[in-house]
């Protein structure tokens, strides 16, 4: 009975040992030839164009191209808006979508696409009245789901 016991808490702390938590990186391709990359979450910023990769969920953040004319939470410019989340339960996973809902406005070319799970999956906005971006409130069928674990966000300006 021993050694099955032993054996027992050697396999099980193996397994917590190699469980890899929840992780998600965005990446910046900023193709325009000028401007900042930016991503916040909460008045935080958390990159300024190098890759962002978080321990955890990414709840909640929002990035755009700083130019010089947007406000710190990208007004006047166009917005990408993402919760990146392991899923829980249908429908629960990771949302990211285009916003031009005032005080948000078309600054530049801006796409996003998932990878590393929902390959294929994303949105590109050309011009300001494109259809794959929030321009008012009630424009959800913009958000571009993802229920994969670990997912990742390539965002891409003047793509």
């Amino acid at each position: 009975m021993q050694f099955s016991l032993t054996t027992l808490v050697i396999a099980l702390a193996t397994f917590v040992g190699t469980v890899v938590g929840e992780s998600h990186t965005v990446h910046f391709d900023n193709r325009c030839g000028y401007g900042t990359p930016t991503l916040i979450q909460g008045g935080n910023v958390l990159s300024t164009g190098g890759d962002y990769t978080s321990n955890g969920p990414l709840t909640a953040a929002i990035a755009y191209l700083q130019t010089g004319s947007c406000g710190f939470n990208g007004e006047g410019c166009t917005l990408i808006e993402t919760t990146l989340v392991n899923p829980t339960s249908p429908g629960s996973g990771s949302s990211t979508d285009i916003s031009l809902i005032p005080p948000h406005s078309f600054s530049v070319t801006s796409g996003f696409g998932y990878y590393d799970g929902c390959d294929g999956a994303g949105a590109d906005c050309t011009y300001s009245g494109c259809p794959t971006a929030f321009h008012n409130p009630g424009d959800t069928g913009v958000q571009v789901a993802c229920q994969s674990d670990n997912v990742n966000l390539a965002i891409t300006f003047c793509d």
